[in-house]
Formats: C-alpha cells, sequence, structure tokens
C-alpha cells in the first residue's frame, strides 16, 4: 500500500469529523497531500466515516488519475485537485457542511471579525465565493467550484493559510491547513467562529467588527515571525 502514513492521517482526519459535530450522514470529506511525491488521497464517495480505514482512502496524482484505491472518490475531488495544483502552500483540505458555516454560506454572506476568538484563526473577514454560472455547472461543476475558489482568494490577496477557509455561495465552506487535520481545526474553528457571530449579532444587531489593533494582535501572536503563543517546538 502506497503512502500508509498519509493514508492513516487522512482516516483520522475524516473519523474526527462526526466527533467534532461538523458532519450529519456522509455530508463531508477530508483529503491530504504529499508533495515530495506529488500524490493525495481523499475520501472514498459515500463511506460512512464509522467504519472508514486507511486502505479505503483513495490516492490520485496531481493530474487526477487514480494511483491507487479499490473505491470511487469522492465527489468534491476534482475541487481538492485544482486547490492543491493551485495553492502549493496547503498540504489539507476538509470541505464539510457544517450547520452555522453553511448558513453563511448559502446566505452568500461573508464572516466579519467581530472578536478575537476569530482573529486568532482567521486574518480578518471570512470571504465569500461567486456562485458559479449555468456554463460553469453544466461543463464541470467540481472543477469550477475549485476555480472560483481560488478566483476569489486572489482576487482579494489573501493566503490560503492566513485566510485558511472561505464560503462558497449556495453551497458549503471549504478550509484548509498544513495537513489534513490541520484543515479540520480550521473547519471547526470556523463553525465556532460562525456560530458565536450569529449569536452576537442577535444580541447587538449593529455590531460592527472587532478593531483593526486588536484583531492584528491576536492573530499574529499565534502566527507568523513574532507569534509566541504555545511551546518552542511543539507541532
Amino acid at each position: 500500500m502506497l503512502l500508509p502514513d498519509l493514508r492513516a492521517q487522512i482516516c483520522e482526519a475524516n473519523r474526527a469529523l462526526v466527533p467534532a459535530g461538523l458532519v450529519r450522514l456522509t455530508w463531508g470529506n477530508v483529503s491530504g497531500v504529499d508533495r515530495a511525491s506529488g500524490l493525495w488521497g481523499i475520501k472514498p464517495s459515500g463511506v460512512d466515516y464509522g467504519v472508514l480505514r486507511p486502505e479505503d482512502i483513495v490516492l490520485l496524482d496531481l493530474e487526477g488519475k487514480v494511483v491507487e484505491g479499490h473505491l470511487r472518490p469522492s465527489s468534491d475531488t476534482k475541487t481538492h485537485l485544482h486547490l492543491y495544483r493551485e495553492l502549493t502552500e496547503i498540504g489539507g483540505i476538509t470541505h464539510t457542511h457544517s450547520l452555522y458555516a453553511t448558513l453563511f454560506s448559502q446566505a452568500g454572506r461573508e464572516l466579519p471579525c467581530y472578536g478575537t476568538t476569530h482573529a486568532d484563526h482567521f486574518h480578518g473577514t471570512v470571504p465569500v465565493v461567486r456562485a458559479l454560472t449555468p456554463q460553469e455547472v453544466a461543463q464541470d461543476y467540481e472543477h469550477f467550484t475549485g476555480v472560483a475558489i481560488v478566483e476569489r482568494l486572489r482576487e482579494l490577496g489573501l493566503s490560503p493559510l492566513e485566510m485558511p477557509a472561505i464560503l462558497q455561495q449556495h453551497h458549503a465552506p471549504f478550509a484548509f491547513g498544513k495537513n489534513a487535520m490541520d484543515s479540520v481545526n480550521n473547519s471547526i474553528a470556523l463553525e465556532m467562529c460562525a456560530q458565536m457571530a450569529l449569536g452576537s449579532l442577535s444580541l447587538n444587531p449593529s455590531l460592527g467588527p472587532i478593531p483593526e489593533h486588536i484583531l492584528e494582535k491576536h492573530h499574529l501572536r499565534k502566527h507568523g515571525p513574532g507569534a509566541y503563543y504555545g511551546q518552542v517546538g511543539a507541532h
């Protein structure tokens, strides 16, 4: 079996979606890439998380060809493929239909940074990605979902590791990370921030975003060359 460690990591990350409260039924998938080999793996389509095994993870190359795997890969495979090809700094992707982040996605509403919890994980407002055109949906829906995500990040000049999540209009969120489990953690953070934002807006409908100096302080104490959160050498 090729890349057993990568497959085990991807399997563990997918199985983490249910206890994290991010999925119902099989509404979600996690993938991870091994840049050295040029291979990546993703959850097979429609397989229940509780029975998922490392050997079930489907391995593909960066041309989208299945290299090893006995099951059909996720229906979102072409989206993940385009993201890995274009966003070379990322090592993992999580796509779910988690409740609160999906509410923002379906409403076509970006997620502003209202507090420090959000600032710790996302460097400002989590953006909304445009709806796909009829032509894009007809031609290759999953591929153009990836195209639209990359397009939006580049329009805004955003790094996918500083802004490791987006909200696909009419659809649901995607989160990115340095590896598969890191992308799951960013998906958890996104869901919590979306829930807190909705609650905060219900308490204060005229709420404005967090002051810029507080946002920057909280984000940069965890990220970048001057970060001092956590332990030296910890992973």
